[in-house]
């Protein structure tokens, strides 16, 4: 984070703090006033590096295409929240915070420190700032995307066809699966939130506990790019 701050378009904020009172740190990338906001999150799950490597290039990636100049910061911004489980990863926990829960089952409910943070930083956004996708990070036994079910709109899934369709196995060393797993509000993930409360597409990025470290670092240098493509063609307001 120190690092990726050292970039004109981005700002590092404090979102609140966690049980243990560390701070739950995000990089902004982007104008604050920039009408279509991307959320990206990370660290949950303590144990779940591979997804946090993961997440690492992903950022560098949209930063360096922001330094660029190819990433249009008056039209898009992005709030990333790369560790949002600080004193679960400090402590060695395996999927809970300091009060003792999956911060993953928490989101609707708010009743921890962390989720709620990033809910009421949301709530402050000024009326013309909407939320358009939500990508969180996480690691398992092979790399895939939940993604929306049968409840997806078409603009969604137009969205999904430019992001992720088709390149399943097209990035080298780091092929990956797309599974449809419909919102279930009382499930209490980011991604049923996100996508049942802002109506955006909301995708759970898992990366393969094994996966070679440089195909991870390559797949999600590309996906950073197409993810910028799409959200530059896409309906989604």
């Amino acid at each position: 984070m120190a690092r990726l701050d050292r970039s004109a378009a981005v700002t590092r904020e404090t979102l609140g703090h966690s049980h243990g009172g560390r701070p739950i740190e995000a990089l902004r990338i982007g104008q604050p006033t920039a009408p279509r906001l991307v959320i990206l999150l990370g660290r949950q799950h303590p144990p779940e590096v591979s997804g946090a490597i993961a997440m690492e290039h992903f950022l560098e990636t949209l930063v360096t295409l922001a330094d660029a100049g190819k990433f249009d910061a008056q039209d898009l911004q992005v709030l990333a929240v790369p560790l949002l489980n600080p004193d679960g990863v400090a402590r060695g926990h395996w999927r809970a915070n300091l009060g003792g829960e999956d911060l993953n089952r928490d989101w609707g409910t708010f009743a921890q420190p962390e989720t709620r943070s990033v809910a009421q930083w949301l709530g402050r956004l000024p009326s013309q700032v909407r939320p358009v996708a939500m990508v969180d990070f996480h690691s398992t036994s092979r790399n895939l995307f939940y993604v929306q079910g049968d409840e997806s709109s078409e603009d969604q899934e137009r969205f999904l066809a430019r992001w992720l369709g088709g390149k399943e196995h097209l990035i080298a060393d780091y092929p990956f699966s797309i599974e449809r797993r419909n919102s279930n509000p009382g499930a209490g993930t980011a991604k049923n939130w996100f996508h049942t409360t802002h109506a955006i597409p909301a995708y759970t990025y898992e990366v393969g506990d094994e996966t070679d470290r440089q195909a991870v670092a390559q797949a999600a240098r590309e996906l950073a790019k197409s993810l910028v493509e799409a959200l530059s063609l896409s309906e989604l307001p």
